[in-house]
């Protein structure tokens, strides 16, 4: 058992996804349990790729290539965890702000946070601040997360800080900020409790937010 849940993290740290879906199968056919062939074969598999990412010793392109091979992994096992309890490790709302249309940084940063155990209600670009509160609203939320790419966008960051102050939400939930202009210093003055430089940091600063 150990050997085939190695060859599968192997398989996605590799992005090799027809060996992984390969490997999933046969996994599941042998009989073990589907969540352990997701915690034990393929989210050690990304998260690998991640250390290496952040050690630069692997970069993005590999990212996204090992994140694909994961999400077939786990679309083979989708019909065996429907009855299974999966535990998340924390609901994230997620977002390009108001006047900005990129989303690439944010949409990577939703794969891994989905890769990594956590729900994500992903609300698009040009998102306005009442829309995020609207989506804190409406259910239990541990971070909000947005990105900006302009550094004309990033002042409306602190806009979404302050509607869910006004809407009694903001001690509910963390903040999390990330994108080209972004920078710690900057979380700092707009009150976010959370920063990311890149797609990876933003999972272990998610993990952070959600233990404190």
């Amino acid at each position: 058992m150990a050997d085939i849940l190695k060859a599968i993290a192997q398989g996605v740290e590799k992005g090799d996804d027809q060996k992984v879906v390969e490997l999933v199968t046969q996994a599941v056919k042998s009989g073990i349990p589907a969540l352990q062939v997701l915690d034990k074969g393929l989210v050690p598999g990304i998260q690998a790729l991640g250390r290496c990412f952040k050690e630069g010793t692997a970069y993005l392109p590999e990212v996204l290539i090992a994140t694909r091979a994961m999400n077939r992994g786990v679309e083979v096992l989708k019909p065996h965890l429907a009855n299974v309890k999966v535990q998340s490790k924390g609901t994230v709302v997620i977002g390009t702000v108001e006047g900005d249309m990129h989303d690439i940084g944010k949409n990577l940063v939703r794969l891994m946070l989905e890769s990594n155990g956590f729900t994500v209600d992903d609300l698009g670009n040009d998102v306005l601040p009442d829309t995020f509160v609207s989506a804190v609203k409406s259910k239990p939320v541990d971070i909000v997360a947005m990105s900006a790419l302009l550094t004309m966008t990033m002042t409306n960051m602190p806009r979404v800080i302050e509607a869910l102050k006004q809407a009694g939400l903001r001690d509910k939930v963390k903040i999390m900020i990330g994108g080209a202009p972004i920078t710690r210093e900057f979380a700092n003055e707009i009150g976010a409790e959370g920063f990311a430089e890149d797609c990876v940091s933003a999972v272990d600063e998610a993990l952070k937010l959600v233990k404190k």
